[in-house]
């Protein structure tokens, strides 16, 4: 991957953005993709609009991703100093305890950890089960509810400390994977597509509050117009020890995206996937999903009478942790799908499917 994408992706990344705190890495993916489009805007939640070409010169294709993560927000402070939380997206609450953690105040990032009480003072029954999510705590290093009221307000977010790190193989840990591989791969095909400029419109979504209920995309889908849109997220990546094949299918790091079959996966755009992967050399897998994607695709096609859609996955080992794992070559392979498909289509093209 070249130099500049990659520090994109990385400060993408190292941006927080949890579910409805999305604007400072919103700010990041705007600065990367306003030089290479003709119009860039944002809607009042915060969704991110970049264009490239004629709107008039349909169809329309729309590439997004969700900005947003999980997180965490302060929901009391207690007496000693603690402060209490709440979810924010699908967390994993038996992965919170003994993590470190950043606080984003309204003055700055307060450094904090989630306490966990020492194995040596666990009772038996302790051992068998993980706290419910009110009975866990972060801890600041303040002395009383008044010396952490100084720096923290209840509604104040909060996230995992843990960034990009290089593990072996071109391979990447780091929470918010999920979805920042999104975001970064319709970003960097509106940079390819700008130098070399597809014969129809291209808008670059970047989306927020997937996590809380795909409530971007629903805004975003509607105002968005398209007449065919690619939805990138990530899928869960089953090449580990404990993950059974055969009722989670397989998918493998390194072995490039994921197409996605079925439900809001329409069958035309699907196949001109498998046609445009074919054609160029870029590596897929496929998977199933018979009823729902879980992702924005879920919001986008069903806006406008229904938006010709297809949902696409990075492989992503442990998701919803704040060490999500990735290969940037699977990376690098969806930027050169979505670059290519929307190279592909023509003026006046329909994909809408033949009766």
């Amino acid at each position: 991957m070249e130099k500049g994408p990659l520090q994109f992706f990385e400060k993408l990344i190292n941006t927080p953005s949890p579910s409805g705190f999305e604007l400072e890495a919103q700010r990041v993916w705007a600065d990367y993709v306003k030089p290479h489009c003709d119009a860039f805007r944002s809607d009042s939640y915060g969704n991110a609009f970049a264009r490239i070409g004629d709107e008039a010169a349909g169809p329309h294709v729309v590439l997004t991703g969700h900005i947003d993560e999980l997180g965490f927000m302060v929901s009391h402070i207690g007496d000693e100093g603690f402060l209490f939380v709440r979810g924010i997206g699908g967390i994993d609450r038996a992965l919170f305890r003994g993590q470190r953690v950043h606080v984003h105040g309204a003055d700055g990032l307060i450094q904090g950890v989630t306490g966990s009480l020492a194995i040596h003072l666990q009772e038996p029954d302790d051992r068998k089960k993980v706290p419910e999510l009110h009975e866990m705590y972060v801890d600041i290093g303040a002395k009383s509810k008044k010396d952490a009221a100084k720096l923290v307000r209840v509604g104040d977010a909060i996230t995992y400390a843990d960034g990009f790190e290089r593990l072996q193989n071109n391979r990447v840990a780091a929470r918010g994977c999920d979805n920042r591989i999104g975001v970064w791969s319709a970003g960097e095909a509106l940079r390819r597509l700008a130098s070399n400029r597809p014969a129809v419109c291209v808008t670059a979504i970047s989306t927020v509050q997937e996590e809380n209920g795909l409530y971007g995309a629903t805004m975003a889908g509607y105002s968005a117009k398209p007449d065919v849109a690619l939805i990138v997220d990530v899928t869960h990546a089953t090449d580990i020890p404990n993950c059974s094949k055969p009722k989670h299918g397989d998918v493998r790091l390194g072995d490039g995206p994921v197409i996605s079959f079925g439900s809001s996966n329409h069958p035309v755009v699907v196949q001109r996937l498998l046609d445009v992967a074919a054609k160029e050399g870029i590596p897929v897998q496929r998977e199933a999903n018979p009823r729902h994607t879980g992702t924005d695709a879920d919001a986008f096609f069903l806006q406008r009478g229904g938006v010709p859609t297809a949902s696409l996955g990075l492989p992503n080992r442990y998701m919803h942790s704040p060490v999500e794992v990735i290969d940037l070559a699977d990376l690098e392979a969806m930027a050169q799908l979505l670059t290519a498909f929307c190279r592909s289509v023509t003026p006046g093209e329909s994909f809408y499917a033949k009766l």
